[in-house]
Parts: C-alpha cells; structure tokens; sequence
C-alpha cells in the first residue's frame, strides 16, 4: 500500500435528515454568479426550473452520516436495488461498491458529477457505476440532487437525474476530526479520520485533504437482524426458504425404489444423506427441508468491513485578474470484504457402479455443501485515480468560459476464497485416476466423508483483474448577452469529447469454467462521444399582473457515438413567479442512455439469485388458473415445492442491445406564504422506451406461468428449463435486453421552516416522495409489471410512500438535530398471502448533539435507531429473511465525534 502512495502523496505536496430545495432560497441574493445544477448558465439567485434538493455541508454535519451512499440512500427520491455496506454482496457493479439508485430507475441511469463534471465508475473491472466510497465527506461541501432528466444538459444516463457533488473551495484554515462509533451488540465498529488543511492567498488557493475509514463487520445471524415468523429449529434460527443445499448432499430417486427401511417409493422421491460428523456417510433418508435444510443465514453480515484510504488536493493559480488555472487530483484504496455460506455442488452424476455411489442406481447429486471446508469469503481491492485540470474565467463582462481535461481510471481484483476447482474435483471423483499421480480418491455422499487430503487439492483462490478508465475534454461558455424587456438574456454553448472504457480478466479457472459457481468470460469494451450543446435562459414577461416574472429556459444537445450513431435531446421549461409568494414550474426533457460496457461486453455469469418458483405447490391452487394449468402441462409433479429461495442464473451482456430513450415532465409549485416557510410540490412523470433491463428470474417465471398456455415468450428454452424428474429449475437466463417500456409518476413533496423562539433558531425540514406508478412490459403488447407499492424478490423496496423529516434548534454554543426516517408499507412483490406478504411501514428515529468547547474544538454524539427498530420479515427475501437493499439491519448504534477547526 506505501508504495503505491508514496508517490502521489509527494506529487500533492509540490462537510439526510436535513435538505432544502433549492427554489425555497429564491429570494435570497448572492453576489457571484453561480451554476445550479441542471443548468450551465450561471445565474445571480439560487432559482431552478427543475426540482433540485440542496444538502449543505452544515446540514450533512448535523446527520451524524459520514458515508456518502447512506446520505443519499436516505433521501426519499432513492429506492430500489442500490449498493451499500449491507446489500453489497448483492451489488452487479463489483461487490463491496457503494451506489446511489435515484427514483429507482437503476444505478446505470443516475449520473453522479463531482464539480459538475463525470467521474470514473468504479468496481473491480467493467463496472458501470460510480462507487461513492472514493469520495469522502469531508470534502463535500454541497450536495446537489436534480430528481429530472438532464441529458440535454450533461449527455447520456440522467435519466433519473443527477447527483453533483460539490467540493470545498477556497478553504483557508486546519480542520481535523476523528469519529467513532458501534452498534448495541458490540459490533458494526466504525473508525473516520478526517484531515483537511487549505490556504487562501492572493495568488490563488489550495486545499488538501486526507480521509480513513475503517468499518467493521456486523454478523447477520442474531434474531433481530435476521428476522423470521416460524420458531427455531434443530438449526438454530432458522425460517421458511432453508437452504436445500444439504451438508449430507441430496438428490432424487426414481418410483419404485426401495428405501433401506424397505418403503417402496410411489414416485420420484428427494432423499438426503447422513448430516452427522462420524455417521455413516451412506446412510441416507427421504429429505425433509425443515431438518435438513441448511441455514445459510449464520454466514452472512448486517454490514460487511470496509477500509477506505483518500487522498486529495483541490488548487487554484490566478494567472490573470480574468483567467484562473484550477486542478483536481484525488486518490482512493479501498478494501471491502463479504463473507459468503460454504460452496455447493451441483448436478454431480454417479453412474450405479460408482464405488462411492451407495444407492446402487444411476444417481444425481443435486446439491451438496462442502461444509467440511468451511464458509468463503469474497474480498475486493480498488485503486482509483482521477485528475482534472483546465482553465477558467471571463472575457470582459460579458462571457464566463472554462475548458477542461478529466481522466480517471480505476483498477482492482477481486478474489474467492475456499472455491472449488470442478476439474480436479472430476478427477476426484473419477475411480480411473484417483489414487494415482497424487491424485485422491473423494467420497461426497454424507457429512465428513470429504476428506482434508481431497480439500487440499481441490480447493483454490480464485482471482480477477480489471478496471475501468475515462477521458474527457471539454469546454463551455456562458453569459448574458443581450437586454430583453424582462430582463437578460443567458446562454450557454460547448463541447465535450468522451471515452470510457472496461475490461476485466477473470480467473482462468473461471473463463475455463472449472470454478465453482461462477463461470465468467472476459470483458473488454470502449465506447467514445463527440458532442455539442446550447442553452438558452429567456426573461419573457415582468412585472406585470399576476407575473412577477416568466422565464424560459431551454436546452438541446447532438451526440454522436461510434458504435451507436447520432441522437439529438433537448429540454424546454417555464419558470412563473406569480408573486412573492407564489412560483410556478415545469420542464419537459428527453434522455437517452447508451448501454454501458458490461451490458454490450460482459459474457455470460452466473451465480445463486433470489428467485420465486410460481409452480411451487401449485396443485393447491384453483384447477382453472393458469399457473395451475400451465405448471401441470409443464410437467412439475403435483408435490413439487420450491427448495431454497435461489436459483442458479446466467446474467451477461449482449453485444445486440440498442440504445434506451426517455421523456420526463414535471410541473410543480413553490410557495412561501410567511417569512421562513417554503412549500414545494413537484409532480413528475417518466417514460422509458427501448429500456435495457435484466429482468429479475422471478419476474421472468411469473410472466410465463400466468400467460394463457405457456405462450409468453419467457417461457422459452432459452429463458428457462426445468429439471423433468423433480421439476426444478435447472437453467434460468437473465441476460440483458432491449425491453418494452418503462413508466413512472409521482409526487416530491418539501416543507422548509426556519423561525426563532426562546432566544434559539430553529428549522424544520419535511421531504416526501409519493410513488403513484411504475410498471414495466417486456415487450409490445405485453401486459405489464406492477412494480410500485411493492417490496423484495431482489428487486430492492418500491413503497408508495418514502419520507424524511428533522428538526434542528441551534445556539451559538451547541446544536441538536432529531431526524425520522420512513419506508412506507408494501406488499411483497411475488407472496400474496402468509407472513412476509404485506410488510408494515418501518420508522427510524435518530439524534444528534453537538457542543463546541471552545470556538475550535466541538464534540458531537449520536445515536441511530434509536428504538431498535428491527428489519421486517419479507416472503421474498434476499439474505437475513428481509430485504437487505431497503431497511436498516444493524439496530441502533452511537456514535462520538471529535472535530478541531482552526
């Protein structure tokens, strides 16, 4: 690690309970002209067309949250599958990688700015999101959500939106602060240093800053954070959905044969073998879930360790009184860490002479755990690196200009341990080469029969390389160029040149398929983009009955990709100020997103998902309904139960895809009917075209099962096969495609108010998100998928309703904030009845307090959770019995922090 920081470190040396939206800051004036996201006019007020939510450094201190992705996750307009320190072992975009998923839409379709400008994906190679854990917090200053397109504005994947992050500027001074805190089990630890130190002179400034975070694992097996409804079994905490993957090894046998205790079997039959240590490993007995099923939970954590190092430096040089030279330079490592259940075989077939075979017929292993070798772990190592540099200014007093170079690259591996290499596994099991050649002879049928000397020589680390690269030039001009009657007319012109790259190099093991579970291709791919663009800010009318003011603003960019061609988008949108009180807003905008370098080039993957079986007991169901109809004609025998919630699935790219398009519309109000008090309404409405979606497997059986006759087109082999002796889903595909649409309407809701009482300043802030629709169709004509309102099967939570409120009351010696975070009710997306099926709505409370000892020196503590507020148990689960990308699962935890400002 020294090595690698040694030089940059040399190179440098030659601050969401709280948000405001930006339109409630209207009326208040600044004296230099700014940009405000959305938008590449500077501006002389803090006025947005679009609804844009504002956290300021000082409003994210008063959270007590030190991590991006949990600052962000908590804002309502955030739903969905998203990476975070708990559902990272979920997360496609490199595990252990923290992402943000505004509105929902897909992490693929937020774009995320630092100072405006793109940034680096980061991951472990072809990755297609940025990973917010290499950007500490200390350097934010501001953080700015726009919940609306904005391609026009900022080019491809602001579908959703786009998060700007802004940086301190201009810092003069030493900041220090150190925080530490844990979870009321003892665990959870998370240790953060902060450094920052900054000089402001004449000739320019400079800002360096240091970051270290160290966060400690949380185990997930705990009844509390790993809820269930049924009781424990010989198990342990066990729930429905138990792992069928055994520590004895199970499989199938035909009708007719004749168990050892003489029962003739009437039927195909799951049998399952000795799960004793020193038992007689070819023993076995019909399998029963509740006491053979493996519980997998034990294995897992609430939150995963992660170790982040960063290292920044922000400049810049006044060559002229109008031209300034600015650069960016930031480093950051990090270690992440999951820890994962023991490996599984799958589908190993004994022929009857098999000496270790104790069945005497031709025999399928189905599933065995190799608890004989313990739980894996997977572990990740990033290195990213970005550099911009460029020059800024004005040209008289008219035009403000900048021009700019941006790379970025990030490189990692990844590794496996405890995997299992199936080729020398076959020649394990194979009785011509075993006990020959140091090659050992293994025995899988019972726990304890897989010996040391056979894990010695099957077991391996796997590894993988790769990375991720950008490049960037860019340069823009904006200003008030002419005297209208209403006032000045802005615009804004420019240009960008782009390049991202992928690649990643899996294990060979892995590309030769002999790695357990996880058969990966390489991925290499690049896409470039020129493009243009203009803006236009038009004052149409002022000053006159029931118009204050009216504004246009508008906006249009020409892209032209090298594997995808051209496409043009725009924006068009009024800003009405009827009075003081009383605003009026609307935009319409179109988006596009061209599929990034894993959708195009990442091959074939695969690995253990989240999936609901329809056909799972489907004989008690009505004998007229289509799944009952369906899942006979499909030949799944009548006692035929889904074993284990995870399904074995192929995902990868698809070099066919096309480019998505969308068009958004909002309309909305801002009102501040007394001093201090600001309301904001936004409704917005968005449709995705063309949409690239991996479609989750349990949406894909679903669709087949209810379709009239098996006639969707997922019911096709090259979706999904079944297993036609048990009726197990033995292949499901969720590869990438170019689907129907996408549709999602809405409602954002703010309420701001700052007011003085007993000597002390007080604010509330209120934000709300009412989620109406959102469904999707697989292809023209289809019926749709009903997503809002709706919870689980790996998709992340979807409830209609999502809030945040806070009230803050500050003093000029301390201050204390009391936050409540709420996740509305839902159903789950594929139980409709039992427990788990409807999950309740979830509340957080949280508190913060801070007191400055003297005028440098301020302690602050803190407590998350405050009522132990435990997961709910979702029917759809993903690890731990609920939904790990949507509710908090560590409980409560504290928290001090120590912060020195000179």
């Amino acid at each position: 690690m020294s090595a690698a920081l040694v030089p940059l470190a040399f190179c440098l040396t030659s601050l969401p309970a709280a948000s405001q939206e930006a339109p409630a800051d209207d009326a208040a004036k600044v004296e230099d002209t700014i940009t405000v996201t959305g938008s590449r006019i500077k501006r002389k007020d803090l006025t947005s067309v679009g609804p844009v939510t504002v956290l300021d450094s000082v409003q994210i201190e008063q959270t007590g949250i030190t991590n991006l992705e949990t600052l962000l996750q908590r804002l309502p307009s955030s739903a969905g599958f998203g990476g975070n320190s708990s559902s990272a072992y979920w997360v496609s975009n490199g595990w252990g990688t923290p992402q943000i998923n505004l509105r929902g839409l897909g992490v693929n379709r937020t774009l995320v700015l630092l100072n405006g400008r793109r940034i680096v994906y980061g991951g472990t190679g072809a990755n297609s999101a940025v990973d917010l854990s290499m950007i500490p917090m200390s350097l934010v200053s501001r953080v700015e959500v726009l919940k609306d397109g904005a391609s026009a504005t900022y080019g491809a994947d602001a579908v959703a939106g786009v998060i700007n992050l802004i940086t301190k500027e201009g810092y003069d001074g030493f900041e220090a602060s150190a925080k530490y805190g844990m979870t009321d089990e003892g665990d959870g630890e998370e240790l953060l240093l902060d450094l920052s130190w900054g000089v402001t002179s004449s000739k320019g400034d400079v800002m360096f800053n240091m970051s270290y975070q160290d966060s400690g694992a949380a185990p997930l097996w705990d009844e509390s954070r790993a809820p269930c409804p049924g009781t424990p079994g010989p198990n342990g905490f066990v729930c429905d959905g138990l792992s069928s993957s055994t520590i004895g090894g199970r499989g199938t046998l035909p009708a007719g044969y004749v168990m050892p205790d003489g029962t003739v079997l009437t039927g195909p039959t799951r049998v399952n073998f000795n799960q004793t240590l020193g038992g007689d490993g070819d023993s076995f007995q019909i399998y029963d879930g509740n006491r053979d099923g493996f519980n997998y939970n034990r294995y897992f954590n609430a939150s995963n360790p992660l170790e982040r190092l960063s290292f920044a430096t922000f400049g810049t040089y006044h060559l002229t009184d109008s031209a300034d030279l600015f650069a960016e330079l930031l480093y950051t490592k990090r270690w992440s860490t999951q820890p994962a259940s023991p490996a599984t075989l799958v589908n190993i077939g004994f022929d009857a002479s098999h000496p270790t075979n104790p069945t005497g017929v031709d025999f399928v292993l189905e599933r065995r755990r190799l608890l004989e070798n313990g739980a894996r772990t997977f572990e990740q190592e990033t290195d990213t690196f970005r550099i911009v540099t460029g020059l800024k200014g004005t040209l008289g007093d008219i035009w403000s200009y900048e021009a700019s170079l941006n790379w970025g690259r990030n490189t990692g591996s990844d590794s496996i341990l405890n995997n299992i290499n199936t080729g020398r596994l076959a020649q394990a099991l194979d009785p011509a080469l075993c006990g020959t050649g140091g090659i050992p002879c293994a025995d899988l049928f019972g726990y304890g029969d897989v010996t040391q000397e056979v894990l010695d020589y099957i077991v391996f680390t796997e590894t993988g390389l790769g990375g991720n690269e950008q490049k960037a030039i860019s340069a823009s001009m904006s200003g008030e160029v002419y005297q209208l009657p209403a006032g000045m007319l802005g615009v804004a012109f420019g240009a960008e040149w782009r390049e991202d790259k992928g690649w990643r190099n899996p294990d060979s093991l892995s590309v030769a398929g002999l790695a357990l579970g996880n058969q990966q291709d390489p991925i290499s791919g690049a896409t470039k983009a020129k493009e243009v663009f203009a803006e236009v800010s038009v004052p149409l009318v002022k000053d006159m009955p029931l118009v204050q003011s009216l504004d246009f603003d508008g906006a249009i960019r020409y892209s032209d990709y090298d594997l995808f061609g051209s496409d043009t988008n725009y924006k068009a949108g009024l800003n009405w100020r009827i009075n003081d009180g009383v605003k009026l807003r609307g935009t319409f905008t179109t988006a596009f997103r061209i599929p990034n370098i894993p959708e195009l080039f990442g091959g074939v993957s695969e690995g253990n998902l989240t999936t609901v079986d329809p056909c799972s007991g489907w004989a008690s169901l009505s004998p007229t309904s289509n799944i009952y109809l369906n899942c006979q004609a499909a030949g799944v025998p009548t006692n035929y139960i889904q074993l284990g919630n995870t399904v074995l699935t192929d995902a990868g790219g698809n070099p066919n895809l096309e480019p998505e398009s969308s068009e958004s519309f909002t309309i909305g109000t801002v009102l501040q009917p007394i001093e201090g008090l600001s309301v904001t309404l936004d409704y917005f409405d968005i449709k995705i075209d063309n949409a690239i979606r991996t479609t989750p497997g349990s949406t894909k059986l679903s669709l087949c099962y209810e379709s009239s006759n098996l006639s969707h087109q997922f019911c096709a082999p090259e979706h999904h096969t079944r297993n036609p002796l048990n009726g197990d889903v033995n292949y499901l595909s969720t590869q990438n495609a170019n689907t129907g649409s996408e549709t999602m309407k809405g409602l954002d809701i703010g309420v701001v108010y700052g007011f003085e009482k007993f000597g002390l300043d007080h604010s509330i802030d209120f934000n709300a998100t009412y989620l109406s629709e959102y469904e999707t169709v697989a292809f023209e004509g289809d019926n749709p998928t009903m997503i809002a309102g709706y919870i689980g099967g790996g998709n992340g939570g979807y409830p209609e309703w999502r809030a945040i409120s806070s009230w803050t009351t500050t003093s000029s010696k301390w201050s204390g904030t009391y936050s409540v975070q709420m996740i509305g009710e839902g159903d789950d997306f594929y139980a409709t009845s039992g427990p788990g099926s409807h999950i309740p709505a979830q509340f957080y409370h949280n508190a913060q307090f801070s007191y400055d000892v003297t005028e440098a020196f301020r302690v602050t503590a803190g407590v998350d959770n405050i009522f132990q507020n435990d997961p709910p148990f979702v029917a759809s689960w993903t690890d731990g019995n609920t939904d790990t990308m949507t509710y908090d699962l560590l409980g409560r935890r504290g928290y001090i922090r120590l912060s020195y400002r000179k």
